[in-house]
């Protein structure tokens, strides 16, 4: 059934993974999810590390320091003098529930000064720090690993310039992403960033990941997004460039670095970035498809006919949307049921005219027999309901107890050929099953194939070594014989740290091991992850 008052168009057609456990005890979910359980230190997860003898641990002098520097009790957390190890526990922990470190400090600095001070003092002291913004992450970059000292930047959250001709922000790092887009809404501009975490993580965090998201096919990413950034060197430095031009050829562009650079070479403390208009006419469509291929003739159209005014094209197969509606108990929005679904976005200013191109999109897939079925939304409250569609894929998948989770990029002709290899693999090897005998549940893939992304997700009913065994490094190795990424949008962290050779050649390695012994000498920024 479509969505309540829903067109439908219809034709007949001519023809690491992360790991991902589910939260216990959703609403309107189906079947009762697996409680979560406690969660597993990262250095028994990952006994090949040890703690970096360089490090000092923190003292009870360390603390007073930092007291006297940040003022404010609510400031520093600490479980030196006294057991605070309930209050510490969200900033060890990685939301996945997957990380976590053995902090006994954490600091709230709500300056760029105080968080110079921060790490200059750190580094005369060889103290080792992670930086940590909502703690969103999906690599286990944001939580320590032994107990390097978490400097959150939740308190540095003032949006200190719009400017409403140019369209350029100027806003610290601890400013939420939705905060940040509800304010440009205000002001009828919009942050080219839009994630499923927007209500929690930071745009500092989302800056040093280097966040792609639901808008980079419009807008592209945040290198180019960027304009300057506020950072803070491991010698208490600071990188004062918070350029508001869009032009500026005078040097090395050391912005960057800190971009997608996960804080190992600094804490960026603020940024400027460019916002666009907000669009006053949004369409939304959801079709289902035959087949891969015709998933592409439907992108390539896509792009041809609504062009300027294409914000949106996702990709989910069958088994994600069939698994959505069991665990939701969600009706979809197509009736039967189709190998490959898309979800298109339009977002212009003029609805008359994008509406005209949005059906003349759809007649033409529909005369060529691309597509066998669609709704097209109607109003806002459709609009959501169909990208629930794509959203809410994530969490429904890890209904079972747990999701091996890959983000790569692939040239787009191969992108769901990995999925069907990666599920013929399992279910040869006997790991795939309706039953609770087998570890796996299915094999599925989503993403963003506008830019050509692939999530494949392996969900399962529990994590398992011959599963993991089967997927690595089979998937990096495939990855790597197209020339594509181990990692598009999600970084590196430390579940990522030992295939970037997969990705990278032993050239580029070295030069960024240069820039980061370059810049902390010491190694105190973030250790134990990234390169």
């Amino acid at each position: 059934m479509r969505a309540p008052g829903a067109r439908q168009l219809r034709w007949a057609a001519t023809t690491s993974a992360t790991t991902e456990p589910t939260q216990g005890g959703q609403e309107g979910s189906k079947g009762t999810p697996t409680p979560p359980k406690a969660v597993k230190f990262t250095a028994e997860s990952y006994p090949e590390l040890k703690r970096d003898a360089r490090f000092a641990e923190v003292t009870s002098d360390d603390v007073k320091f930092f007291q006297e520097l940040l003022g404010s009790e609510s400031a520093v957390i600490e479980s030196i003098s006294k057991d605070a190890s309930d209050d510490i526990e969200p900033f060890n922990t990685d939301w996945m529930r997957k990380y976590r470190g053995h902090c006994k400090l954490v600091l709230k600095p709500e300056t760029t000064e105080q968080v110079s001070k921060i790490l200059k003092y750190c580094n005369d002291k060889s103290l080792a720090v992670v930086p940590q913004g909502g703690n969103t992450g999906l690599v286990g970059g944001s939580v320590p690993v032994f107990d390097e000292i978490v400097v959150n930047l939740q308190r540095m959250n003032k949006i200190r310039s719009f400017d409403q001709v140019s369209g350029i922000l100027v806003a610290e790092a601890g400013v939420i992403l939705e905060v940040a887009d509800n304010f440009l809404a205000e002001n009828n501009h919009i942050f080219p960033l839009d994630l499923g975490a927007k209500g929690s993580c930071q745009i500092g965090g989302n800056v040093a990941a280097n966040a792609g998201g639901l808008r980079l096919l419009r807008y592209g990413s945040l290198h180019g997004n960027v304009l300057g950034i506020e950072a803070v060197l491991p010698d208490g430095t600071i990188v004062d460039d918070l350029c508001k031009l869009r032009k500026n050829n005078t040097g090395y562009d050391l912005k960057q670095l800190f971009i997608g650079g996960e804080g190992t070479i600094g804490i960026i403390t603020g940024i400027s970035i460019l916002c666009p208009q907000r669009s006053s006419a949004i369409n939304v469509a959801y079709f289902g498809l035959e087949s891969f291929e015709a998933a592409q003739a439907a992108f390539k159209e896509a792009k041809g006919q609504l062009s300027e005014i294409l914000s949106a094209f996702e990709l989910m197969d069958g088994r994600t949307q069939k698994i959505l509606s069991y665990v939701k108990d969600k009706k979809l929005p197509l009736e039967g049921e189709h190998p490959f679904y898309c979800l298109v976005e339009t977002s212009g200013s003029n609805a008359e005219h994008d509406n005209e191109k949005l059906q003349n999109f759809l007649e033409h897939v529909m005369g060529e027999g691309i597509v066998t079925d669609g709704v097209v939304a109607q109003d806002q409250t459709q609009i959501n309901e169909l990208w629930s569609c794509r959203e809410t894929v994530p969490e429904s998948l890890g209904h079972w107890g747990g999701v091996y989770k890959y983000d790569l990029s692939i040239p787009i002709a191969e992108l769901y050929q990995l999925v069907e290899d990666t599920r013929e693999r399992l279910t040869k090897a006997g790991l795939v099953g309706e039953t609770d005998e087998y570890p796996v549940v299915d094999v599925v893939g989503y993403g963003h194939m506008g830019d050509s992304n692939l999530h494949l997700n392996v969900p399962t009913r529990r994590y398992d070594k011959e599963v993991e065994k089967h997927l690595e490094p089979f998937v990096y190795e495939w990855v790597q014989k197209r020339n594509g990424s181990i990692s598009a949008e999600h970084g590196l962290g430390i579940a990522k740290k030992a295939f970037i050779g997969y990705s990278r050649s032993d050239t580029m390695i070295r030069l960024m091991k240069q820039i980061k012994d370059l810049y902390d000498p010491k190694g105190i920024m973030n250790p134990y992850k990234y390169i």
